[in-house]
């Protein structure tokens, strides 16, 4: 009796064991696990929410083609070994700040086509390993100054079709090793403040850096045109405060009086971008110089044609005077020899 009563709590211990092992290592229904990739596809399944019971050594996790309305805070928390995470084409507008907390190995993530209007700078302090970072065909209008502490690892940042006016410098500056920029199909304002990014951009290109292009959409007098082929001599630097008002608070005046209606049209007129004095039609002032070039050439040359005149008539009448001149003393000697020819013998 003892050894049936030993027989059954081992198959009972068994079966625990084999329960709690199918529970830790399943795949979650509506996904396909990849044992050998350590791979998770649970994409177009028509999810609203993150699987809760995601391999816990997941590498990969695929979500895609989904329609995932938000996710909390530690959403992830299941999955701390993941490097590649696929949200491409959902329906996210919001991310928590803590959205990513626990992912410390994540090194691509991809949110491309979802309904994003802004980041938050606290959404990717916790991805020191992130490599590759997608965020294109959203609504982004901003991006922070700063996402945290400097991206040593990022080499692609891609934030095309978006709603960007801007693009801060300090941005690019915490990303030292980015390689691949992806920044077109954006609503870029072509301003005094899109200086310091032309020159950023000049320098990464120097550098060998990848980019596809940046192209202007407003103020109309750029519209259409590459900002990296405005020249730097049509910017002039934004206007700094004044002096007198430091750091100190300034009174402000009323948001309806003329006077602030005023102060408004002044701030956004020093914003805009103010090209320096130049010709009123800059094909008129090449062709004034190309036609100059030819007028001075002609002229150059007609004078060299005089000069070659000149000396060749010179070297001719030279010449002719030369001859001339022989003759003349051949005559005088002629005539000094005919007495003597013609007195008797």
């Amino acid at each position: 009796l003892s050894f049936l009563l030993f027989v059954a709590g081992e198959l009972l211990l068994l079966s625990s064991v084999i329960l709690l092992f199918r529970v830790v290592c399943g795949c979650p229904a509506r996904c396909h696990c990849h044992s050998s990739s350590r791979s998770v596809d649970c994409s177009r399944q028509g999810l609203a929410e993150i699987p809760p019971d995601l391999p816990p050594h997941t590498l990969t996790l695929h979500l895609q083609d989904n329609q995932i309305h938000q996710l909390p805070a530690f959403a992830f928390r299941s999955v701390p070994h993941l490097r590649t995470l696929n949200l491409y084409n959902n329906s996210l507008s919001n991310l928590a700040p803590g959205v990513f907390h626990g992912l410390q190995h994540l090194q691509v993530l991809n949110l491309t086509q979802n309904s994003l209007h802004s980041l938050e700078s606290r959404l990717f302090h916790s991805l020191p390993q992130l490599r590759e970072l997608d965020l294109s065909s959203n609504n982004i209008s901003h991006l922070p100054i700063s996402l945290g502490k400097p991206w040593e690892n990022l080499t692609v940042f891609a934030v095309q079709q978006n709603r960007l006016q801007q693009l801060d410098r300090e941005l690019l500056e915490s990303m030292p090793s980015v390689r691949l920029l992806f920044l077109k199909d954006n609503l870029w304002k072509c301003n005094c403040h899109m200086l310091s990014l032309k020159l950023w951009l000049e320098k990464f290109i120097y550098k060998g850096g990848i980019m596809d292009s940046v192209t202007c959409v407003s103020p109309h007098t750029w519209k259409g045109k590459d900002l990296l082929k405005i020249p730097h001599e049509l910017y002039q630097p934004c206007s700094l405060p004044s002096a007198g008002t430091g750091t100190s608070r300034v009174q402000q005046p009323d948001p309806g009086s003329p006077e602030s209606h005023g102060l408004g049209q002044r701030d956004r007129s020093e914003c805009e971008l103010k090209p320096k004095p130049r010709p009123i039609n800059l094909r008129h002032a090449v062709a004034t110089v190309v036609i100059t070039g030819v007028v001075c050439g002609i002229v150059c040359l007609m004078m060299l044609v005089a000069a070659i005149y000149g000396c060749t008539y010179a070297a001719v009448t030279a010449q002719h005077k030369a001859g001339r001149l022989a003759q003349t003393e051949e005559t005088v000697k002629l005539e000094g020899k005919e007495p003597d020819d013609s007195s008797p013998a």
